[in-house]
């Protein structure tokens, strides 16, 4: 069976540098905040280019920190698209705002801006009298969202742009990194990850010294001047210390395991370029990928559980991200959508299936794939 995520290909490789960090946080006992989660802080930082990171427990963390943090709250509105992981909007409701959904551009499967100019203006006639207050765009799949045009659309606004950059820290955009874009952004390091830990972790991002000392303290039960000092309402989303080692020794190998994505992805793009109505990941000038997912659409004439299972049989594991749009999801039912909605969204639900993608792939195992999937098609 071919591995879907390299999980255990990238352990095996650095297995004995990851036991000596772990080792290490073992000899020395500090296990919450202890110092390699300041030096993780350091490097992402600078890898990101951005002056403050600030590590935390989950991507869903770093999302309701960013919130937090903004001011976020009942009464607010913030924009957001419903073809992403549920975390995306439920950070939103978690922080006691509601979440207003734009659709999808068919070509990137981001944020569209003229969907969002859409839902801005859309809430200025709003009967609830919603404020609003923020916009989070995802980088799906490890793809940066057009940031240009979204910060164009909410310029003079007061709304504030949140890069969820959950699947795409190493991506790039115009030589600029994920996690530098918006007001403040945000990532996750769950396993599967591009870079990730060995359980849930996160971290923000931001060039706001105020915000950034505002997370600081939110993340520690809205710490004060000490630990007995609650300054303000706060999470218990502090980074564990054996996350932050095991990230570091990720991260040694962080561009080139980049790298052997964009080889994998290209292989891809070359073997099935030529399959007739599939649909493969976008790529889009001055844009770089992180590759989280190799993402494609397949035809509208084909079923897309009967391609998995032929795949299956033959050895290819796949997933669907995401078989349901967040609009249509019973979790959000008192938002009031209903199918039809964002038919961009509701239409990639549909297709989307995702295949092996890890900078541990063989040559010879993503032509295989490739074949099993055109047979698959073609039959």
């Amino acid at each position: 069976m071919i591995e879907f995520s390299g999980l255990k290909a990238q352990r095996e490789r650095i297995r004995p540098r990851l036991e000596a960090a772990i080792s290490a946080v073992l000899d020395h006992g500090k296990f919450i905040m202890g110092p390699e989660v300041r030096e993780l802080e350091e490097r992402l930082a600078a890898f990101a280019g951005v002056k403050h990171c600030l590590g935390c427990s989950s991507g869903t963390d770093a999302l309701l920190l960013a919130l937090m943090a903004l001011g976020v709250g009942p009464g607010d509105a913030v924009i957001t698209t419903p073809f992403t992981f549920v975390a995306s909007a439920e950070a939103i409701a978690l922080a006691g705002a509601t979440p207003v959904f734009a659709d999808v551009d068919p070509a990137t499967r981001n944020l569209d801006p003229a969907r969002l100019r859409e839902a801005l203006d859309g809430l200025g006639r709003d009967p609830r009298g919603l404020r609003p207050r923020a916009a989070i765009a995802v980088d799906l799949f490890g793809l940066p969202c057009d940031y240009p045009a979204l910060s164009a659309v909410l310029e003079g606004s007061g709304v504030h742009l949140i890069e969820d950059a959950a699947q795409s820290f190493g991506a790039s955009l115009g030589g600029v990194r994920a996690g530098a874009f918006g007001h403040v952004a945000a990532t996750s390091f769950f396993p599967a990850k591009p870079l990730g830990c060995f359980g849930d972790g996160g971290a923000v991002f931001t060039a706001d010294p105020a915000l950034a000392e505002s997370v600081e303290s939110l993340r520690v039960h809205g710490k004060g001047g000490h630990k007995y000092d609650n300054a303000r309402i706060g999470l218990n989303a502090r980074l564990d210390t054996l996350q932050a080692a095991i990230l570091l020794v990720k991260l040694d190998i962080f561009e080139e395991e980049l790298a052997l994505r964009e080889a994998v992805a290209a292989r891809y793009a070359r073997n099935l370029g030529d399959v007739a109505g599939l649909g493969l990941p976008p790529e889009v000038p001055g844009a770089r990928s992180a590759w989280a997912q190799y993402t494609v659409e397949l035809p509208q004439t084909h079923d897309r559980d009967s391609v998995a299972q032929t795949l299956q049989a033959r050895g290819v594991p796949t997933a669907v991200y995401y078989p349901r749009p967040l609009h249509l999801q019973p979790a959000f039912a008192n938002l009031g959508y209903k199918p039809g909605d964002f038919p961009v969204a509701e239409g990639l639900c549909e297709r989307v299936l995702s295949l092996p993608m890890h900078p541990y792939l063989r040559d010879d195992e993503v032509d295989f794939v490739s074949e099993v999937l055109r047979e698959a098609l073609e039959a």
